[in-house]
C-alpha cells in the first residue's frame, strides 16, 4: 500500500468469504484497488472447513486480509445488541464497521441489511456480486471469467438474479459498488 493511497475499509463477513473460497478466488479482495478488506474475530472463528480454514490463514499471513477485534466499549456494546437479532458474524461486522466508519461485505437479506442501513448510512454494503463489478472494472475480472465464477458460486447454492455480469457492469452507475441486483443467499 502506498502512503497517502485513500483506501476505503471493507469489514467482512462469512458469507463473502465463503463465496471468494468457493471460487479460489479470495485472492482479489488483496487486489482491489482502493479497497482493503478486514475480518472480525466472530467472522474469522466462522469458517471451519479445513480447505477454507487453511486458505483464509493463508490470507492473512500474505497480507491479503487483516483480522480485526472489536475494543470500543460503545462498539462492544452495539455487538452485544445486535447479537440478539442475528449472527455474532454479521453483529460484529456492524459494530466495527460503525465505530471504525468503514464499509460492510456481506451478502444478508431481511433483519442484517435493514440494520446496516439503519446503524451506518445507505450506500455503506458491499455484496459478491459487487466486488465483482468492482474487480471487472478494476481489469482483474473480464466479464467471462466473472460469469464462469458466478456458475461455480451457482453450484454452492449461491444464485445471481441476473444472467450475465455484463449487464450489470453496464447498467451500474461506476461510482457505486452496488449492482442493482445481488444474489441469494446460500439457503
Amino acid at each position: 500500500m502506498t502512503t497517502g493511497t485513500p483506501r476505503r475499509v471493507v469489514v467482512t463477513d462469512a458469507n463473502i468469504l465463503i463465496n471468494f473460497l468457493s471460487m479460489s478466488r479470495l485472492d482479489l479482495l488483496g487486489k482491489l484497488p482502493g479497497y482493503e478488506f478486514v475480518v472480525p474475530e466472530h467472522v474469522d472463528a466462522e469458517i471451519l472447513r479445513k480447505g477454507q480454514r487453511l486458505a483464509l490463514d493463508k490470507a492473512f499471513r500474505d497480507g491479503t486480509l487483516r483480522r480485526e477485534v472489536i475494543t470500543d466499549l460503545a462498539a462492544i456494546g452495539m455487538f452485544a445488541d445486535l447479537s440478539q437479532m442475528m449472527g455474532q458474524g454479521e453483529a460484529s461486522c456492524i459494530a466495527l464497521a460503525g465505530q471504525m466508519g468503514w464499509l460492510v461485505a456481506c451478502d444478508e437479506k431481511g433483519v442484517v441489511r435493514r440494520k446496516i442501513d439503519e446503524v451506518l448510512g445507505s450506500g455503506r454494503l458491499v455484496t459478491t456480486p459487487g466486488i465483482m463489478v468492482l474487480a471487472i472494472r478494476a481489469g482483474l475480472l473480464d466479464v467471462e471469467e466473472a460469469d464462469r465464477l458466478k456458475g461455480i458460486l451457482a453450484k454452492h447454492r449461491f444464485r445471481m438474479k441476473f444472467a450475465s455480469f455484463r449487464e450489470v457492469a453496464e447498467r451500474t452507475d461506476r461510482r457505486s459498488p452496488e449492482p442493482e441486483q445481488g444474489g441469494d443467499s446460500h439457503g
